[in-house]
């Protein structure tokens, strides 16, 4: 079935298009942090995504989660830190020319259930590094950056 953000495309081709998401930042017992490599781009990423109908960030965010890696997290494990939607940062144009600007809620995650197994479609390879394993998408070094900040001062962070 064709996601909603695929229908839109139908009707408005390749142009710009306002896209809310979520993103998961999934921290292991060993504090070090999930990162898959992107087939679109060969970058470092996190698991994230566009919403669906009906979907609320929460939802969004577990689904991708589990497209994307195969591990289930309980939408209730999610704690949100940061907000992110600068254009300049978050303005993302697609190998076949779609162009989105991504609004995104970003969770922490702590606890799931099942095995890493990474979503062929979107992704090469996926692993928990204590530092990032290559070259990072750069909207992920800014949620990074903001995930950090938030550490040390436990105060929610927007971009």
């Amino acid at each position: 079935m064709d996601s909603y953000l695929a229908r839109l495309r139908r009707d408005v081709g390749s142009r710009l298009l306002l896209l809310p998401g979520a993103q998961v930042l999934a921290v292991d017992s060993a504090d070090r942090i999930l990162f898959q490599r992107s087939r679109d781009s060969g970058l470092w990423e996190l698991p994230a995504g566009g919403a669906e109908p009906g979907d609320s960030f929460r939802s969004t965010a577990a689904r991708e989660f589990q497209e994307e890696t195969g591990l289930v997290v309980d939408e209730a494990d999610l704690v949100p830190f940061a907000s992110v939607s600068q254009a300049d940062v978050h303005t993302l144009t697609y190998p076949n020319g779609d162009v989105v600007q991504c609004f995104a809620l970003c969770f922490e995650a702590r606890r799931w259930t099942g095995t890493l197994h990474p979503g062929e479609d979107e992704v090469l390879e996926a692993g928990f590094f204590a530092v990032p394993p290559g070259p990072l998408h750069p909207p992920t070094e800014t949620v990074l950056r903001l995930h950090a900040e938030y550490r040390k001062t436990g105060m929610f962070q927007a971009s």
